[in-house]
């Protein structure tokens, strides 16, 4: 962390709402800064007349006065000397009742007393700033507010508590010992023993280059829980596509109705199938023939959601099924669209749907869609729902699902490990080509600077800004 990054930014005292937009049983103002105690002193009236002050990581219950004088609420307030804070500065809590308007006032009369409006993640940027926490903890912060899932959150605890941090010192500090020896080498050119031999130097870059490997390994594992797995749904006119998609919601998202090509574009909503997050999207209608070109606009947008999706539902009309045909494959012929799509994408991304079961029964020998797994449901009764919630979430993750303790990178710090891992192949050509030590340390070098961004040890005034303004203001 450079001087200038930190210089300045404890001069003042900063406050902001840490609880959500909206009325609530509790609200929670933060201060953070060199007159934390000042303000609070000045603005707090004890209910207990044996009150002599505040007592560091204490509750105190009393009275807060608003920006003129007045009583504006009935509060607690506890007070953290620095450095045993969050931000590692001296900071308080207001802990009053959660009305807006409650709050307002509260907020006003700290900011009257010499405190400004905190920007986006100041407070933890200060945390960061003050050594409270390494980078790769200060944005598990904002990942743990935003996790959408259960799975989500374990993965940023694991974050905050520094697993990846931790991880990423032990590779870097390899490397470390890596340059310190080709330093030597350059140095001393004329001492055989100060650089390592070749095969043992691409033994520890190799090392560091499979955790490396590992941690992005990680990274896969987690994206559906992080960004939620895009499933697709994909089927002919009338299939029952906006039907599956309402009840898979729970409520009436896409229009129903009994004329063909209703949807003429795809919608998306967010939500979570057996506990998985995903961006479940509902696609115009196949059809061989159509006159509309906002619809055949629709189904090619469809088809591109489709070739990009991590699960494709095709949902079949079993009333359309021949039910006099005497083999699946036969019973099948009428879709033709959907048996396409699927040797399209690959049968390893799709789940064949046979809606409206309630009405065309499936035969319990038929568990297959030309190679596809094939489930019933009636989106109309609510049947086989949670079975094929069951079967997208099992196929969205694989064998990727996260294990406890589990380290899972985010985009930025994946980039990072992917150039650290280019930087270390680079340096192992030039080792197979015997490149002069010196050129070999330019490598080396990249390497280490690469993973010392992930922790943020030289990061640049913009790479903060760039983390922190995604904060929520409060955090």
């Amino acid at each position: 962390m450079t001087t200038e990054l930190s210089a300045g930014m404890n001069a003042d005292t900063i406050a902001a709402v840490a609880t959500a937009p909206g009325a609530g049983g509790v609200g929670i103002i933060r201060i953070s800064g060199p007159q934390a105690l000042d303000i609070i002193t000045a603005m707090f009236r004890p209910s207990s007349p044996k009150f002599r002050g505040f007592t560091p990581r204490f509750l105190h219950h009393g009275h807060i006065l608003d920006a003129q004088g007045r009583e504006a609420d009935d509060a607690l307030v506890v007070y953290f000397k620095g450095p045993n804070s969050f931000t590692g500065e001296d900071c308080a809590e207001i802990q009053g009742h959660g009305g807006p308007a409650v709050l307002a006032a509260l907020l006003d009369s700290v900011l009257s007393r010499g405190a400004r409006m905190a920007e986006r993640g100041e407070f933890t940027r200060r945390a960061f700033l003050n050594g409270r926490l390494d980078l790769s903890q200060a944005e598990a912060v904002a990942e743990l507010i935003a996790a959408p899932s259960r799975e989500g959150v374990y993965l940023a605890s694991a974050k905050l508590d520094g697993l990846l941090g931790r991880r990423v010192a032990e590779l870097r500090e390899r490397l470390e010992y890596l340059r310190q020896r080709v330093c030597l080498a350059i140095d001393f050119p004329d001492e055989e023993g100060e650089c390592l031999p070749p095969q043992e130097f691409t033994a520890i870059t190799r090392e560091v280059a499979s955790g490396i490997r590992t941690l992005l390994a990680g990274y896969e594992r987690a994206r559906c829980w992080r960004e939620g797995a895009l499933v697709v749904l994909a089927g002919q006119v009338n299939a029952g596509k906006s039907s599956l998609m309402n009840a898979f919601l729970g409520r009436n998202r896409a229009i129903v109705t009994e004329k063909p090509g209703t949807t003429r574009d795809y919608l998306e909503e967010q939500t979570t199938l057996a506990g998985l997050p995903v961006r479940l999207v509902d696609t115009a209608g196949l059809r061989e023939h159509s006159d509309d070109s906002i619809e055949l606009e629709g189904m090619k947008r469809g088809q591109e959601m489709a070739e990009n999706a991590r699960c494709v539902l095709l949902i079949l009309d079993g009333k359309r099924a021949d039910s006099s045909a005497d083999s699946p494959e036969a019973a099948f012929a009428p879709f033709a669209e959907e048996k396409a799509l699927l040797e399209k994408l690959g049968r390893s991304r799709c789940i064949a749907v046979w809606n409206k079961t309630d009405a065309a029964p499936l035969p319990a020998d038929w568990t297959d869609f030309f190679g596809a797994p094939l489930l019933a449901v009636s989106s109309k009764e609510g049947t086989g729902i949670d079975e094929l919630c069951s079967a997208v979430r099992a196929l969205c993750l694989g064998e990727s699902a996260p294990e406890e303790g589990d380290i899972a990178p985010n985009l930025r710090q994946a980039d990072k490990l992917r150039q650290a891992l280019g930087a270390l192949d680079a340096l192992e050509q030039a080792i197979a080509l015997f490149m002069p030590p010196d050129l070999c340390s330019i490598h080396l070098e990249a390497a280490s600077a690469h993973l010392a961004d992930i922790t943020g040890l030289n990061s640049t005034e913009d790479t903060l800004n760039s983390i922190f303004e995604s904060f929520c203001i409060g955090k």
